[in-house]
């Protein structure tokens, strides 16, 4: 896919749509997600809710054309099929779409959730995200899954079974691996037969339960070198396997990298409904109320679920496009910058830095900016080094869905 124009730039283009469905069956010790656990919710009133945020959406975007749609979560393999159909059937129906429109939902592989794979796939789901996260039951147990590892790769057949793309996800630097174990599972995992891995390292995120396990002392994660060489091995295993390292954490044969998400990471134009989700489009940064209580109720009064909707000022959308764009080996093209952000890299890249990290092997040389896989490997402090000092302080990415 090569989006043109989109989120800054001249006119209507490329569109992707993500949809936040917020409830979870537990909440994982990891994760910092906006999910929540509710003993039961009303269908119908979801299904509702999210239909009305969805019109909203395409009012504010008209012109646009819809080239993905993302359910993520919480978990979204708790949809009902027909909810999941009744917001692909009206997302078709408001946009103009690209003909090879990219569906793809996040799936737990408990058997119940499996149990729905094919439901799914007739409801316009063609690509899955199933979060394995490990190969392992005593890491899986660790990591709070809901599932076994039997029973993960059960829900692994029934999702290669209903659907040509699937992707798993996968979790390396955990407590008491090495490098050594992490490529054998990577190694087993590769021979599962899926065309997209996304492989994460665990990080200590803020409000989890593994924060306070590790300021207690009580979590112990492998030492930086050791991290750095799981990263290391990930990309030359995946590549060797081939699928490319095309992101950070990503690796897809060629043609299976997820469309939904380089549309964010090159800057794309997105809408995001339901609670907590974020969107860039017209200028314009959204973010939804996160509660899903006060989502609910934001819609019941306005007709939509935005609880903040902003300007983004050139310099504010170039902080982000930089942060994006230099997580793809692609890089970042110079004119795509311009049209999007309405500043020149050169305008925000501080050229001594860029020559310095060039000649570290940070940087590719070329008119693209464009990490190495060693500078992706430290992209916080590149992107630090990069920024141009006589502009605005450097600003967050926006945050995960």
């Amino acid at each position: 896919m090569s989006p043109a124009g989109g989120n800054a730039g001249p006119g209507p283009g490329p569109l992707a749509l993500y949809v936040h469905w917020p409830f979870c069956v537990s909440r994982c010790p990891y994760c910092d997600f906006n999910s929540h656990v509710r003993p039961h919710w009303d269908d119908g009133l979801w299904r509702e809710a999210l239909l009305a945020d969805l019109a909203h959406e395409a009012a504010a975007t008209p012109g646009h054309r819809l080239v993905s749609i993302f359910f993520g979560g919480g978990t979204p393999s708790l949809m009902p099929p027909q909810t999941v159909a009744a917001l692909i059937d009206r997302a078709v129906g408001l946009w103009p779409t690209d003909p090879a429109l990219e569906v793809t939902l996040e799936a737990n592989p408990s058997s119940a959730e499996a149990g729905r794979f094919a439901a799914l796939a007739q409801a316009g789901v063609n690509r899955i995200s199933l979060g394995l996260q490990a190969l392992d039951d005593g890491a899986l147990r660790l990591l709070g899954r809901p599932h076994d590892l039997a029973e993960g790769l059960r829900a692994l057949e029934r999702a290669q079974a209903a659907v040509a793309r699937v992707s798993i996800d996968l979790i390396h630097s955990r407590p008491g691996q090495t490098a050594e174990a992490w490529e054998a599972e990577l190694g087993r995992a590769l021979g599962l037969g899926t065309g997209h891995i996304s492989a994460y390292q665990l990080t200590i995120e803020p409000g989890t339960r593994f924060a306070a396990l590790h300021a207690r002392g009580q979590l112990h994660l492998p030492p930086e070198e050791e991290a750095a060489a799981m990263f290391e091995r990930t990309g030359a295993l995946c590549e060797a396997a081939g699928l490319a390292p095309y992101e950070i954490s990503n690796h897809a044969r060629p043609g299976e990298e997820c469309r939904h998400n380089l549309q964010y990471w090159r800057y794309g134009a997105y809408c995001g409904i339901g609670p907590g989700a974020h969107g860039r489009r017209g200028g314009h940064a959204t973010e939804r109320h996160r509660r899903p209580e006060s989502f609910l109720a934001a819609v019941s009064v306005h007709g939509h679920g935005i609880g903040a909707e902003t300007p983004l000022r050139p310099r504010e959308a170039a902080a982000e496009a930089l942060l994006m764009g230099l997580r793809l080996a692609e890089g970042i093209d110079p004119a795509q910058f311009a049209e999007r952000t309405g500043l020149a890299l050169s305008e925000i890249v501080d050229p001594g830095a860029r020559n310095s990290l060039e000649s570290l092997g940070f940087l590719e040389p070329g008119p693209r900016l464009c990490a190495t896989r060693a500078g992706r490997g430290v992209l916080d402090s590149l992107v630090a080094h990069l920024w141009n000092p006589a502009g605005a302080p450097m600003l967050a990415a926006p945050a995960a869905q």
